[in-house]
C-alpha cells in the first residue's frame, strides 16, 4: 500500500539520521575517555583508534535499540502533529495495521541487534582486554620515556633517562634507584645500552657510580664502574576472562550463575527492541493542540527504566534472588502486557497520558 511505502521510507531516513547522531556522541565520548587512559599510561597511544572502534562495536546493539525506538516515535509523532495520521485513519488504516510495515522495517535492525548482542559484544570486549593486557606485559625499558621518572610495575625501581634513541637501544644520563631490605641503591650513569644474554635482557650502564646505604646512616658505599648490568624484568599479567568477554556458546556450556545472568542480559536486548518497537506505535499518539514534548519525555523515561530493570534482573540472577528462566522472559512478558494494554487504550481512542490530569491535581 501507499502508506506502507511512505512509512518505511520516512523510517529509513529518520533512522539513518538518529543513528549518525548517536554514533557521533558515542565516538566523542569514547575518544575523550580512551585518550585519557592513554595519557595516564594505561593503554598504548597507538591503540587508541582500535580501542574506540572496538568499544563502538560493543555498544552497537544498544545504539540500534535506541535508533529503532526513537525513529519510529519521531515519524509517527510527526504524522499526528501534521494531521497526516488523521488522513490515514480516516481512510480505514487502524493502529494495528501499522505493525506490519514497521515490523518489516525493523526486521533487519533486530537481526543486527541479535548479532551484536550475541557476537559483537563479547568479541569486542575480548579484543579490548587482549590489547590492554599486551600493553601491560611490556618490559621495564618499554615503559620508559625520556625526561620522566617512571616506576617499574614489577620491582621497586624508579628510572629516569634524559635521552633515548628511537629504537630504545641506547640511553644517556641514566638514574636508577631501588630499595632492598631497607637499604637504598642509587645508580647514575652517563651512557648505556640494552643487551640480551641467555634469553634475559639487560640494560648495561657505562661510566657511572653506585651508592649503597641505609637512609640516615653515614656508612654509604660508593662504587665506580665502567660497565654495570641491570636485568630488565617483564611485567607478567594474567589475562583472566570475564563474563562480558566469554562467547555466547561458552556461556551456555558453563552455566554458572554469572554466565547465565550475562546470557539473560544479551538475550534481553533483542526482546527490548521488539517491545519498544511495538510500544512506539500507541505512544506516538499526539493531540496537535497539546504539548509536543510529552511523548519524547516518556520515551526517554521508558527506555531508561526498561534498560535499568534488565540490569537489575541480571544482578538478581547472579545473586540467586531470581531463577534464570524467570529472569530470561519475566520482565519482557510484563512489558509486552503493558504494550498490549496501550494498544487497547488506543483502540478505545483514549490518550495514554493526560496532561490535564496532572494540571488539575497540581492546582488542587
Amino acid at each position: 500500500m501507499i502508506f506502507e511505502r511512505s512509512l518505511q521510507r520516512e523510517l529509513a531516513y529518520t533512522a539513518g539520521a538518529v543513528f549518525m547522531v548517536l554514533l557521533t556522541i558515542m565516538l566523542t565520548t569514547m575518544m575523550i575517555r580512551i585518550v585519557g587512559f592513554a595519557a595516564q599510561g594505561q593503554i598504548d597511544p597507538k591503540d587508541v583508534v582500535v580501542l574506540i572502534g572496538l568499544t563502538v562495536i560493543g555498544y552497537l546493539a544498544v545504539m540500534l535499540i535506541v535508533t529503532l525506538f526513537v525513529s519510529i516515535l519521531f515519524v509517527l509523532t510527526r504524522w499526528y502533529r501534521d494531521s497526516e495520521m488523521v488522513v490515514w485513519l480516516a481512510s480505514g488504516v487502524s493502529q494495528t495495521q501499522l505493525i506490519k510495515p514497521i515490523a518489516m522495517f525493523s526486521a533487519l535492525i533486530i537481526v543486527l541487534i541479535m548479532f551484536f548482542a550475541f557476537v559483537g559484544w563479547p568479541w569486542s570486549n575480548a579484543q579490548s582486554k587482549l590489547i590492554k593486557a599486551r600493553f601491560q606485559q611490556r618490559d621495564e625499558v618499554s615503559l620508559l620515556a625520556p625526561g620522566q621518572f617512571r616506576e617499574s610495575p614489577t620491582t621497586n625501581r624508579v628510572f629516569f633517562i634524559e635521552k633515548m634513541s628511537p629504537d630504545q637501544a641506547n640511553v644517556e644520563n641514566v638514574f636508577v634507584t631501588s630499595t632492598e631490605g631497607g637499604k637504598v641503591n642509587v645508580i647514575v650513569s652517563k651512557t648505556g645500552h640494552t643487551e640480551t644474554r641467555d634469553g634475559d635482557r639487560f640494560i648495561v650502564l657505562e661510566n657511572g657510580r653506585r651508592y649503597d646505604g641505609e637512609p640516615g646512616q653515614p656508612n654509604f658505599r660508593i662504587i665506580e664502574f665502567e660497565r654495570y648490568g641491570v636485568k630488565i624484568m617483564n611485567h607478567q599479567v594474567v589475562n583472566q576472562a570475564t563474563t562480558t568477554s566469554i562467547s555466547t556458546p561458552a556461556l551456555l556450556r558453563h552455566p554458572t550463575k554469572e554466565n547465565l545472568a550475562e546470557f539473560a542480559w544479551r538475550a534481553g536486548l533483542p526482546l527490548i527492541a521488539i517491545n519498544l518497537m511495538l510500544l512506539a506505535i500507541p505512544l506516538s499518539y499526539q493531540n496537535p493542540r497539546r504539548s509536543r514534548t510529552i511523548n519524547l519525555v516518556m520515551a526517554v523515561l521508558i527506555y531508561l527504566t526498561y534498560s535499568n530493570l534488565l540490569n537489575v534482573v541480571q544482578s538478581w540472577i547472579e545473586q540467586s534472588k531470581m531463577s534464570f528462566a524467570l529472569g530470561l522472559v519475566g520482565l519482557h512478558i510484563v512489558v509486552a502486557l503493558i504494550v498490549a494494554f496501550n494498544f487497547w487504550m488506543r483502540v478505545r481512542n483514549r490518550p495514554l497520558f493526560r496532561l490535564s490530569t496532572f494540571t488539575r491535581s497540581k492546582g488542587a
